[in-house]
């Protein structure tokens, strides 16, 4: 028999599993590995998907919707602000995946009832006279404020716009109308907007000194609670005479005196000081009236000989220049220098140099003095030429210092030198300038001591003695400034407030939840001390700038450096800051302060910055304020570690991606200077806090 025929007849005595067996673990390990397979690809899809919407939303400035993957489902919720974008955010995920994925769960802000008119009420003042234009809410306050603006303008030059509606007034009206009418009747020329809660004040201050106490008085009158914006300017002082006096003797170097006709001559003059040994911070006023083009390089020109002589003191009025050196100086040292200094000087400028002898005798008993205390009480004592001077140097006097102040103990001498009566006066005018000091009037000198409480009173002596007793003429002025006497010091001025603020976010950051524009919550304490801070400085213009690093596209950065710069407004404001002098840019990745390419460098460029606007050009030390000038910038601090957030994990490389996970945003301090790069998209954060109506039921059943 064949062996295969055998092979078949005859059975197998080995053991085997059942056919069935092994198809069926087959197939059930088919199974498994397919259900792997299937629950990795949706995985896969569910990331792929939620990250590509999410790029696009915020491409698009939608950071309200929320992306959930779900299987191959995508959901949206959130809370659009009106129908029109619920809409459009369905749009633009179903343009990214396939629209039967998409499962809308968005709410939609409700509409408001119809509403009472919004009240608002607009005050124009000037010379020309007054005009009021609005809405009110029926009530005494239209007569209240009719009878204010006649009693300001009895001639008559009122137009009345104003109308009244029957409904009540919102909450926070009250306190607005009675905060802007306070507004308008102190400021002559001014604009005053009034609405609830709100108050913009527009206005034009006579000098920087009256600019600043305004500020500071409606600061502090301003209700808790009620949003304020202030914007007072001052235009340059004319400066007439066009004044500089430097000063070097045993005291060591100082102005008396400071003028100069740009920020850049006055940035000169300074540092010709600083140069022949001026210390600390220095006086120059930026006006007009300037005599000549060439006014920085001839006050440079003469502090460097007064510099070189050792011990002298210059003196500019206009175009007279006069150079009084001390005794001590040789005569073959006077010569020379005042040679020099008479070529530099521009043509226009007349020198007039004297060299003081030394003295052998006394020059007589001939003086006038006057002293003056903290109440303002003035005694005047010494010598006059006659009648008419006393009885004109009293009533000069009881001018100054007020009727009944004056103490008048003088004595009539008609041998006193010329010029007696205008150095009296002048030194009496100059003695005004002080809370309290003396005057001494000597045939060769008038010095003027004492202590005032305004940074430009030095200046204004030098001035008018300068001005009053004409070139050649010495006097001595030693003032000093005292900070508790200056009704202004409690303002801090707009640098001040970037200082502060730059202390703040010099060691600590702002850091925000991954992808979002939601502030940490440890980073409170950093938005409780610059609302602390802000606080006092409501005046001050100031741009919240966000940046990002350079993962992710590009207008997606942009987007969610925009959205978190509106978050840092929206908590200042919340935090009760008034922000109508605040606005938020996004920069994206823009002007990185840091190298992309490494983790610390990212962490560095995801930042916080505020930005100075407007920077008013400030004198050095006399709070002399000129015409708003483009900002300039202030060196940014350091980013700090951050103190209260864990290290940011490694950025996702995929193109579309808003940023890397985990990004907390540090700042580089207050810049005072706006970056270079493009203009940032609008805004798209709420400008105001919004209630989450109820949840609607899915439509997709």
């Amino acid at each position: 028999m064949p062996q295969r025929l055998t092979r078949f007849l005859v059975p197998s005595h080995r053991p085997t599993l059942p056919q069935w067996t092994v198809a069926g673990v087959a197939f059930f390990g088919a199974a498994v590995l397919a259900t792997l397979a299937a629950w990795a690809s949706a995985l896969v899809i569910e990331a792929r998907s939620t990250k590509a919407i999410t790029s696009t939303l915020l491409a698009q400035g939608v950071t309200w919707a929320e992306v959930h993957a779900d299987g191959l489902q995508i959901r949206l919720t959130g809370t659009a602000p009106n129908e029109a974008a619920r809409f459009r955010v369905v749009n633009l995920v179903g343009s990214v995946i396939d629209s039967s994925r998409v499962r809308d769960m968005l709410d939609v802000t409700p509409v408001k009832a119809i509403e009472a008119p919004k009240f608002s009420v607009e005050i124009l003042r000037n010379d020309d006279g007054i005009q009021l234009i609005g809405l009110l809410p029926s009530g005494a306050a239209l007569d209240g404020l009719l009878a204010d603006a006649k009693a300001l303008r009895s001639d008559g030059a009122l137009s009345d716009m104003l109308e009244t509606s029957s409904y009540p007034a919102p909450e926070g009206w009250d306190s607005a109308f009675a905060y802007g009418v306070d507004a308008f009747k102190r400021l002559p020329r001014s604009q005053v907007s009034i609405s609830a809660g709100r108050v913009g004040i527009t206005a034009i201050a006579e000098s920087a000194e009256e600019q600043r106490r305004l500020t500071n008085d409606l600061t502090r009158a301003r209700p808790a609670g009620l949003s304020v914006a202030i914007d007072i300017t001052a235009p340059r002082p004319v400066l007439t005479p066009f004044t500089l006096r430097f000063v070097l003797d045993a005291q060591g170097a100082r102005f008396d005196a400071c003028s100069a006709d740009t920020e850049r001559a006055r940035d000169k003059i300074l540092a010709a000081g600083a140069s022949a040994g001026v210390e600390g911070k220095a006086t120059c006023i930026i006006g007009l009236g300037v005599p000549s083009p060439s006014w920085a390089d001839a006050a440079v020109a003469a502090i460097a000989a007064v510099k070189t002589l050792g011990a002298a003191t210059v003196t500019f009025s206009d175009a007279d220049v006069s150079l009084v050196a001390a005794d001590t100086v040789s005569q073959a040292s006077f010569d020379r220098v005042v040679g020099e200094l008479q070529n530099t000087l521009p043509a226009v400028f007349s020198l007039n140099a004297i060299r003081e002898r030394k003295a052998s005798t006394t020059l007589g008993p001939a003086e006038f003095t006057a002293s003056l205390t903290a109440q303002r009480r003035v005694e005047l004592r010494g010598r006059l030429t006659d009648k008419l001077l006393q009885d004109a140097v009293s009533s000069f006097a009881q001018a100054r210092f007020g009727f009944g102040n004056v103490l008048t103990a003088t004595r009539l001498d008609p041998d006193l030198p010329d010029g007696w009566p205008i150095r009296v006066l002048a030194g009496l005018e100059s003695l005004a300038e002080l809370t309290e000091g003396t005057l001494l009037v000597r045939a060769d000198t008038v010095e003027v001591q004492g202590v005032t409480g305004s940074l430009s009173a030095r200046a204004r002596i030098a001035q008018v003695l300068s001005d009053k007793l004409g070139p050649g003429q010495t006097f001595k002025v030693s003032v000093r400034y005292d900070e508790e006497l200056d009704p202004l010091a409690a303002l801090p001025t707009p640098q001040e407030c970037a200082a502060d603020v730059q202390k703040v976010l010099a060691s600590r950051k702002i850091s925000f939840a991954p992808g979002s524009a939601e502030i940490d919550g440890p980073s409170g304490n950093v938005m409780d001390a610059l609302a602390e801070i802000l606080e006092d400085c409501p005046a001050v213009r100031m741009n919240i700038a966000g940046y990002t690093d350079s993962q992710g596209s590009e207008d997606g950065n942009r987007a969610l450096s925009q959205a978190r710069a509106d978050a840092v407004l929206i908590a200042l404001q919340g935090r009760g800051v008034s922000v109508e002098s605040l606005v938020a840019t996004g920069y994206g990745e823009a002007d990185p302060i840091a190298d992309n390419a490494t983790e610390e460098g990212r962490e560095a460029n995801r930042r916080i910055e505020f930005i100075l606007l407007d920077r008013p050009a400030l004198s050095a030390d006399a709070g002399t304020e000129a015409p708003p000038a483009p900002a300039t910038p202030v060196p940014a601090a350091t980013p700090a570690p951050a103190l209260s957030e864990a290290p940011a994990p490694p950025a996702a490389p995929e193109t579309g991606a808003s940023e890397a996970e985990g990004d907390p945003v540090g700042d580089a301090g207050p810049s005072l200077a706006p970056p270079a790069s493009e203009a940032a998209p609008a805004p798209v954060a709420p400008p105001e806090k919004t209630i989450r109506p109820l949840a609607r039921p899915a439509r997709d059943g």
